[in-house]
């Protein structure tokens, strides 16, 4: 098992690092909401996206699932096994759910950010992560449920259950992609700056915590991590391609969305 150190300012998601292995694992999952009014489903698009009867595209928030092949690109592994559950919850659910909608209510693309839960108040995506059928993930700041949903992706790793039944995590110096990964490797060293604060990785990749997330990291904590070993996750962006990327700079940057996306390992 990682190690985990806590990176987070606050002391907002301390469940985050209290083990829950002792008990039920029902009560690993997220607090049922069984008060929410169902609304209808009327298409599972994948398996972190539906559509509703009332028009409404929501995206799940906390859980990124695998890729269902699209412009002539395959399925990522699990990507259809994904959907296909996602599909058997709906339907057991009378095929309605209860949408719980986040603090940050829209994305970039207009979808509906939300939790959603079965008829009997169980959210939909902790049980995906309990069955290794997608990755946590935290986006500030629709942060809410990250410790239950770190929990419920934690036991499935244990278990090697989906997805982690395979390698998922890379070396950092092997990144040569953008999309969203998983990448380990130790801090060669920490700077804080206008542009915030930046940990460079070795295999020259970065991590960045924005000047405005900030607040929601513990900065001491962070500014120790030179010469430590850490995984971090998130959505990585190619700054050559995107013209963004100066001489003697790392080409590949994955931004830190919340102190949920990255662990100290031992």
């Amino acid at each position: 098992m990682h190690l985990s150190v806590n990176l987070k300012k606050a002391s907002l998601v301390g469940a985050f690092f209290v083990s829950l292995l002792w008990l039920d694992l029902a009560q690993a999952f997220c607090p049922l909401r069984a008060d929410l009014p169902q609304v209808a489903v009327r298409q599972v698009v994948d398996g972190d996206t539906l559509r509703l009867a009332d028009g409404r595209s929501v995206r799940l928030i906390g859980i990124n699932t695998p890729e269902l092949g699209r412009k002539g690109r395959s399925d990522e592994p699990y990507a259809v096994q994904a959907k296909r559950r996602l599909q058997a919850l709906v339907e057991s659910s009378g095929g309605k759910v209860g949408v719980l909608p986040g603090k940050q209510g829209k994305d970039r693309y207009g979808r509906t950010l939300a939790h959603l839960y079965d008829r009997n108040g169980r959210n939909l995506e902790a049980q995906l992560l309990r069955e290794g059928l997608g990755f946590m993930v935290a986006v500030a700041p629709n942060t809410q449920l990250v410790s239950c949903q770190v929990q419920a992706e934690r036991e499935a790793r244990q278990q090697r259950l989906g997805l982690w039944t395979q390698a998922q995590v890379k070396q950092a110096g092997q990144l040569r992609r953008g999309g969203f990964a998983l990448i380990s490797g130790r801090v060669a060293s920490v700077q804080r700056n206008r542009g915030g604060l930046w940990l460079e990785m070795d295999g020259n990749r970065v991590l960045r915590v924005a000047p405005e997330l900030l607040a929601d990291f513990d900065e001491r904590a962070l500014a120790r991590l030179k010469g430590r070993s850490v995984e971090a996750r998130g959505w990585v962006i190619d700054r050559q391609a995107r013209g963004a990327s100066r001489s003697g700079q790392a080409r590949w940057l994955l931004p830190l969305t919340d102190p949920a996306m990255l662990e100290v390992l031992p």
